[in-house]
């Protein structure tokens, strides 16, 4: 019962928190923050999708090593592609999982479990989050659902910033031209 209580709470001052920001890389490292500390683990990881180049990009991460992070490009089919097709994934044992990219880089982290959700923005996926344990880990309904909320709040909300900072600049440029038109 603690357990939800707390999560309970995470969501309040995330959400909360992620309501008051405008800069999407303070969304995301409140996210990876809030889950790995409301869950206990390892590590948590958001990355979104280079389109261009089909790989994932390391947005925010809390409790990884930068070794870990810049092991190599993370493509978005091979690693774990189908939390992005399909909902989310838990890996038990990386070690012995094909859909582990870096299976030894993973092993050399001490990464025992992960779990990859999706992360939507206006119906399209744009990146996955994902939580890593440093233990062996069956992820229960309750931690699927709770990070794929955060992984959903964050989502809407990085949609949300990006449209402010491009309001931002709509806002310069026809300030820009008012100035002009005036002199």
């Amino acid at each position: 019962m603690k357990k939800q209580l707390i999560n309970y709470e995470t969501l309040l001052k995330v959400t909360k928190a992620m309501s008051m920001s405008t800069k999407p890389e303070e969304v995301v490292q409140l996210t990876v923050d809030s889950v790995k500390a409301s869950l206990e683990i390892k590590g948590c990881a958001l990355f979104l999708i280079d389109p261009k180049k089909n790989v994932l990009e390391v947005a925010a991460s809390c409790g990884l090593s930068s070794e870990y992070l810049r092991k190599g490009p993370l493509s978005s089919i091979r690693s774990i592609g189908q939390s992005l097709t399909e909902g989310p994934v838990a890996i038990y044992d990386v070690a012995d999982d094909p859909r582990i990219q870096y299976p030894q880089a993973a092993k050399k982290e001490g990464i025992a479990s992960i779990l990859a959700v999706p992360i939507y923005s206006r119906g399209n996926v744009i990146g996955s989050m994902r939580v890593y344990s440093a233990e062996p880990w069956e992820f229960t309904l309750e931690d699927v659902n709770f990070v794929q909320a955060l992984a959903q709040i964050a989502g809407v909300l990085i949609d949300m910033c990006r449209l402010y900072q491009g309001q931002k600049e709509f806002n310069a440029v026809l300030m820009e031209i008012h100035e002009a038109r005036a002199m």
